[in-house]
């Protein structure tokens, strides 16, 4: 049951079974392969490192604020950024389906459900690309694999009968969210997202990680030596936005294509698959769980092999890069040109409700 649940999971696509070939000429083109995978892979390397250097910056901006709105009893606050609420995804998809209610944005967090929207838009173009090119916290679990790496040669990888269940976790965790706000009556959604609880749910976010317990740090250390042994381990098996992703990603026409004629079965494209997919052995990977990262492709050693692109065109990094870029502003510039992309809460409101947060009020409703 298990190897045929992980096969759906990886993809039913016709397989092909055939003598794996040397690599002829292999050592002819070592050194230009080398130098065109550095550059390839650098355009994913780029955008994760700009997308976490912007989470750095606003997060530094964003305690500021908090500082001074927690400080001072009246006066113009610092301005608060609006991109910090791309780490409210739940309040993201609670923001959308409560758009889809009441025909209007709420004015509490737009800027998350902006955000979650169009990464769910890249999700359909060009699959998990939120999850493999833009998620700091993605780009900070393969930093720490490649410290196991260093560390021990290689990363650990749970066999099948137990990474199967593993991966479950996830699917798990989205099912509660979002039978959780399913549940709620229009209305009940409503009053949720324009609860005290929910306008602080930003800074009760931030708070966690700044002032955090011993519960808190033994759980995230935890997960930080797990992501050392096992490459993406809290991206793999417990992040239910990435399972969301995911299924909106099954949806792309955008995939992974190999070329049967010109490969040559050196496995090279499984080891370098972060999602740990038989690449080699399928024509198109049309799994959940690939993270469009194109690690795969850049691995390859013949040009025509792999490619990931739609069955008319192949989409090279830089054309990824790009096109991730632009979506992104693109949703971005609209936001901001229609007016739902900051907050309307005032500065002695948020002065308030952070000077308050600690009441019984901005407990989480229904507690």
């Amino acid at each position: 049951m298990f190897a045929r649940l992980d096969s759906h999971l990886r993809g039913n696509d016709t397989t092909t079974t055939r003598k794996r070939r040397p690599l002829v000429g292999w050592s002819n083109h070592k050194f230009a392969l080398r130098v065109r995978n550095n550059l390839t892979s650098g355009w994913r390397l780029g955008v994760q490192i700009a997308f976490t250097l912007a989470s750095i910056i606003m997060g530094w901006q964003f305690y500021r604020f908090y500082q001074i709105a927690e400080s001072t009893s009246a006066g113009a606050l610092p301005t608060r950024p609006p991109g910090v609420e791309g780490y409210l995804p739940i309040s993201g998809l609670m923001g959308a389906i409560d758009w889809i209610y009441q025909g209007t944005l709420n004015n509490i967090h737009p800027a998350a459900t902006i955000l979650f929207l169009t990464f769910v838009g890249i999700s359909l173009l060009l699959r998990k690309a939120f999850c493999g090119w833009i998620c700091p916290v993605g780009f900070i679990s393969e930093t720490l694999a490649k410290v196991g790496q260093l560390l021990f040669k290689r990363n650990f990888r749970p066999p099948s009968w137990l990474d199967i269940p593993l991966r479950s976790l996830k699917y798990l965790l989205l099912g509660f969210f979002v039978w959780a706000i399913f549940s709620m009556t229009p209305t009940a959604l409503r009053a949720f997202i324009e609860s005290p609880y929910n306008k602080v749910a930003d800074v009760k976010m931030m708070m966690f990680f700044v002032k955090i317990g011993a519960v808190g740090g033994i759980v995230i250390g935890l997960l930080a030596a797990l992501s050392v042994l096992i490459s993406g381990f809290w991206c793999r098996y417990l992040c239910p936005y990435g399972a969301l992703l995911g299924l909106f990603s099954w949806m792309s026409p955008v995939k992974v294509r190999r070329d049967p004629i010109s490969c040559t079965d050196c496995g090279l494209c499984d080891k370098a698959c972060p999602a740990r997919l038989p690449v080699m052995s399928k024509l198109n990977i049309t799994s959940v769980e690939c993270l469009g990262c194109g690690d795969c492709v850049t691995t390859c050693p013949v040009p025509t092999a792999l490619m990931i692109g739609t069955p008319e065109r192949s989409l090279s990094a830089k054309r990824i890069a790009l096109m991730i870029l632009v979506f992104f502003l693109i949703g971005y510039g609209a936001a901001r040109i229609g007016g739902v992309w900051k907050s309307d809460l005032p500065d002695d409101e948020y002065r308030y409700h952070i000077q308050n947060m600690n009441g019984e009020q901005y407990g989480h409703p229904g507690r």
